[in-house]
């Protein structure tokens, strides 16, 4: 059974945190059936969003269900396998496929090696040893455009006859058609057969009408009174059973004629005879027992129906008649029940409309097709060798490639070429993005993408010179994210070398590395002060501002007044006390900081990196629990691959994903800039800070230990060195001396 444990010995290589397959000869992958299961990266792939040959995956799938499967792959290779002199062939992946590589010892391999020798031969090409993907291509296409091309379909330019080509037309108005290989429409043998079932059904059927006389009452003229009852049997069926109802309880009849309100809402509006409201009310006023007016006073939207009616039907079962009585209705609709009946059993209703005639005529003409889809059959075997032809030479070229995009991620780990689920190249914000997939639907694929702990952005890309549009995903493995946003733009460059806009929709936050994680918690800090520093700036303009209407509103008033205007109030000595307090508090506490951090003295580096380390120590960890579980499952999961391991994006492989902005070897760089901002004097502002750091913890006797006496701050300040802390003096007592005296 498919998926047991492998009898070969296959060779692995390990890329991605898991073993993958490696097929070192085409033994190696004609055995593909002998791997077990669980080795295989992916079991399944869409046919869709793929750069690939749209062609070969169309052939491989097998079942046309627009996935690719595990058992179709194989079965591709075992099939393509055995036409070939040697497998080997498969690894090289030739472009154009030798004659002489083609298994004659197998029958259908001769078949085919004489159809592609055939083909060559078409394409004027009658030397060639070789036969390319485009000959047999241009071969199958030239195939099919043939009248006969073995697909089992007749289109209308394939007959032969006017008779034939009528036929045609007659089954597809009728029956239905089918697609040639061609792209023309037409009809294949089972629609022929169905249509001829139908035109012998309906015959048989008018014959039994036309044969007995109860069915055909009013003789021609039956058919006629029938359609024109039809029209207006439910309207007269209504106006007898209100006219009952009328009759029953006189009190129904104002009902029964529609109210007031519902006429004048239909005055209301632009009348017409025919308009659906008008329509709805009945076909005469309602009295109890009342026979139906025909021709005047009735309903002016069935004006014309019932005269009709009264001409085709009324006439020739009743004779000349003005009114219709409830009794009289009775008697028509007995007089045609026959021929209704006859009428509910009707069969092979789909072929009516041709015409009883054009039906009759073609009763005998069953055969008319059969040597047309004579010469169809015969070219079935042809049809079959020159698409083996194309299948052949496609599966050499191309299963191998597939196979290292579907069995193992050779080509996505090697980075030799990029994965057939890579579509193109994103260039946005001085980055270079690889891992680029192709999505149907961004909001379905954004529900499980985030899983795969990367940062994603999603992008609406679109060509204006040819109006095509896509959506894409991109994984920012490298850089910074601080200015990807939604709406900023980039361009796409796909694997064809189109170039696209490329919008961002959507952005899925992840760490991109740890260099960014260390700087987080700072941009947060600084991102916080500037936003509160803006906001205090904005409440105190908004207070200055205030204020200062105040102001001119109060002087005004008072000068209006003849008054003066008092001083404000002098700041009182206690806030000015209470603000010292607090700055000589401040002071302090960054003094004891400053000393306790020159206390360390020759380990001061180490505290400056264990202070770094607290701050972006947990930023750094959290970035790193979440690169290490970075893997592209997800992403071809949500696209409707079967990922079947664990594909690891780990760091240093994510980082050769995303390259960032750098200037190419050997370039030179003017790095004077005309607008630049002035340059503060850095280098000098840190290295007096150096020394006023060494200068306090030399004054601190931090460094006394390190120097000669003579340059030790005691020996330099002498009395105005800050005084050494006082160890503290021990004092043992014996146990007499501790123990009280007793008292007499």
């Amino acid at each position: 059974m498919w998926g047991r444990m492998a009898k070969r010995a296959f060779s692995f290589f390990r890329a991605g945190g898991f073993d993958q397959v490696r097929f070192e000869n085409g033994q190696d992958f004609m055995n593909l059936d002998q791997l077990d299961w669980k080795l295989w990266v992916a079991l399944a792939c869409p046919t869709k969003g793929l750069a690939f040959d749209a062609r070969t995956l169309e052939l491989v799938d097998a079942d046309k269900d627009g996935r690719i499967r595990a058992t179709e792959l194989i079965a591709a290779v075992k099939w393509a396998g055995a036409l070939l002199k040697s497998p080997d062939d498969f690894l090289k992946a030739p472009a154009e496929l030798p004659l002489s590589s083609i298994n004659l010892e197998a029958e259908e391999g001769k078949r085919l090696y004489e159809a592609a020798k055939t083909v060559l031969r078409g394409l004027g090409k009658a030397d060639a040893t070789t036969i390319s993907v485009p000959d047999s291509a241009a071969a199958v296409k030239a195939f099919h455009d043939m009248a006969f091309n073995g697909d089992g379909v007749i289109p209308a330019e394939s007959t032969q006859t006017p008779e034939q080509k009528q036929l045609v037309l007659d089954v597809m108005a009728t029956i239905g058609s089918t697609d040639d290989k061609s792209g023309k429409k037409g009809v294949n043998v089972d629609q022929v057969k169905a249509f001829f079932a139908a035109v012998s059904d309906y015959v048989s059927w008018l014959a039994k009408g036309e044969g007995d006389a109860a069915l055909m009452p009013l003789g021609t003229g039956t058919v006629a009174a029938f359609e024109s009852m039809k029209v207006v049997r439910a309207k007269l069926d209504d106006f007898f059973a209100r006219c009952a109802m009328a009759a029953f309880d006189s009190r129904a009849a104002a009902a029964l004629n529609r109210e007031e309100k519902e006429y004048l809402a239909v005055a209301a509006k632009d009348l017409t005879i025919s308009s659906e409201e008008i329509k709805a009310f009945p076909l005469s006023k309602i009295e109890g027992h009342k026979a139906l007016p025909l021709l005047d006073n009735v309903n002016p939207a069935w004006a014309r129906a019932l005269a009709t009616f009264t001409e085709n039907t009324v006439k020739p079962v009743l004779g000349e008649q003005k009114t219709l009585t409830e009794a009289q209705w009775a008697q028509v609709k007995a007089k045609l029940a026959a021929f209704e009946a006859w009428q509910a059993s009707k069969v092979g209703a789909a072929v009516e409309k041709l015409g009883v005639e054009r039906l009759k005529a073609l009763a005998g003409s069953a055969a008319l097709l059969d040597p047309l889809f004579a010469e169809e059959k015969a070219q079935e075997a042809t049809a079959k060798s020159i698409d083996s032809v194309e299948k052949l030479v496609r599966y050499t070229r191309d299963l191998f490639q597939l196979a290292n995009n579907f069995v193992s991620f050779k080509d996505f780990y090697e980075r030799k070429r990029p994965a057939i689920f890579q579509v193109g190249t994103l260039f946005l914000d001085q980055r270079e993005c690889e891992l680029v997939i192709r999505v149907d639907d961004a909001t379905k694929h954004a529900v499980m993408a985030p899983l795969s702990r990367g940062f994603l952005a999603y992008c609406d890309c679109v060509r204006p010179s040819s109006a095509e549009k896509m959506s894409i995903v991109a994984a920012f493995t490298a850089g910074e994210s601080d200015n990807l946003m939604v709406g900023r733009n980039g361009l796409l460059k796909d694997r064809e070398g189109k170039d696209w806009d490329a919008t961002i929709t959507k952005l899925v936050d992840n760490p991109i590395s740890i260099r960014q994680a260390f700087w987080s918690p700072y941009k947060k800090v600084l991102r916080f002060v500037e936003e509160q520093v803006a906001k205090r700036a904005a409440e105190e303009e908004k207070d200055s501002n205030a204020l200062l209407a105040d102001g001119v509103t109060t002087v005004g008033k008072s000068a209006e007044e003849g008054k003066v205007v008092k001083e404000p109030k002098k700041l009182d000595i206690g806030v000015v006390a209470a603000l010292g307090v607090a700055v000589g508090g401040i002071t302090a506490a960054m003094g004891a900081l400053l000393q306790s951090f020159f206390g360390l003295g020759l380990w001061m580096p180490l505290g400056v990196l264990g202070l770094l380390g607290l701050i972006s120590g947990p930023s750094m960890l959290i970035a790193w629990l979440k690169l290490r579980q970075r893997n592209i499952g997800p992403l071809l999961d949500a696209n409707g691959w079967a990922v079947n391991a664990h594909a690891m994006l780990n760091i240093p492989f994510g980082a050769s994903l995303t390259k960032t902005a750098a200037l190419p070897a050997g370039s030179t760089l003017d790095t004077r800039d005309p607008y630049a901002e002035a340059r503060r004097p850095w280098k000098l502002y840190i290295t007096l800070l150096v020394l006023l750091a060494v200068g306090i913890a030399w004054y601190l006797g931090k460094l006394d230990h390190l120097l000669p006496p003579v340059a030790r701050s005691v020996s330099v300040l002498g009395d105005s060195a800050p005084a050494a802390e006082p160890k503290p003096t021990v004092i043992i007592k014996t146990e007499t001396e501790a123990a009280p005296e007793k008292k007499p």
